[in-house]
């Protein structure tokens, strides 16, 4: 390996269109995360009321 030649860095136009392109794409998963752990957090909030609050509160 020490004669081996340094990596050539790959041109900065075609870096910069990836970058482009995957910016456009904009942020799906990260959005698709939010709702999901909006939509637990949610639904162990009625399970919650539900199990816990209702049975209390009936006479």
């Amino acid at each position: 390996m020490i004669n081996s030649s340094s990596p050539q860095p790959a041109a900065s136009g075609s870096e910069d269109d990836d970058v482009e392109t995957i910016v456009r794409a904009g942020p799906g998963g990260a959005v698709a995360v939010a709702g999901i752990a909006t939509a637990v957090v949610v639904g162990l909030w009625f399970a919650f009321y539900l199990l816990v609050f209702l049975p209390r509160s009936v006479p």
